[in-house]
């Protein structure tokens, strides 16, 4: 069965994203056709991007750069639940995605984000950042805004709309999943022979 990690790309403190995500992960996990499972930045402190060599090139030098590894390595695909913070996406989940590359290649990628204005300027850079390291963006995606889907700016109140879009999104996401898992299994068949 497929893995797909749901990736909090906030550790602001009061953030909104948390209650965002775990709507994303009681969807998912109540579908049944993927193992679905939460995955904080707050969990994975990471610093500015400190590896003397990209990742492209070759094993980070460092423990908390292979720890980060090993956590991704093992999803087939993701979710990241992003805010946008003044037209683009967070600095600590641009940094988090900036210290791998193998282990985001040839994996699908759907996008859930809030904002004032949905945070569909965050999903714009995301996709470029996303398909410059191999990952197959879907289409659909979630728009949450905090001017009228929370209560107060601080309690989300998902809709209906909210709740066909995320299952589109899903479904793409697991379609894409699917589809790319021979490119993952021979670049995992490369790795082990080098």
């Amino acid at each position: 069965m497929n893995r797909i990690g749901i990736i909090l790309g906030s550790t602001r403190p009061n953030r909104n994203g948390e209650q965002v995500a775990r709507w994303v992960l009681e969807a998912a996990a109540r579908r049944g056709d993927a193992e679905f499972e939460l995955i904080d930045l707050r969990d994975h402190p990471l610093p500015h991007l400190d590896e003397p060599v990209a990742p492209m090139f070759g094993p980070s030098v460092h423990a908390h750069t292979r720890a980060w590894a090993e956590r991704i390595a093992p999803f087939d695909g993701f979710v990241m639940v992003t805010p946008e913070y003044n037209g683009g996406m967070p600095g600590v989940l641009k940094n988090a995605i900036d210290h791998l590359f193998a282990e985001w290649t040839d994996k699908a990628v759907g996008f859930v984000s809030y904002g004032a204005g949905g945070g569909a300027r965050a999903v714009v850079q995301l996709r470029t950042v996303c398909g410059s390291l191999g990952m197959a963006d879907v289409g659909y995606q979630v728009a949450i805004s905090l001017l009228t889907d929370f209560e107060n700016h601080t309690t989300f109140t998902p809709r209906d709309h909210h709740v066909v879009a995320l299952h589109k999104t899903l479904d793409q996401v697991l379609a894409w999943t699917t589809a790319l898992a021979g490119q993952r299994a021979d670049a995992t068949l490369v790795r082990s022979r080098s």
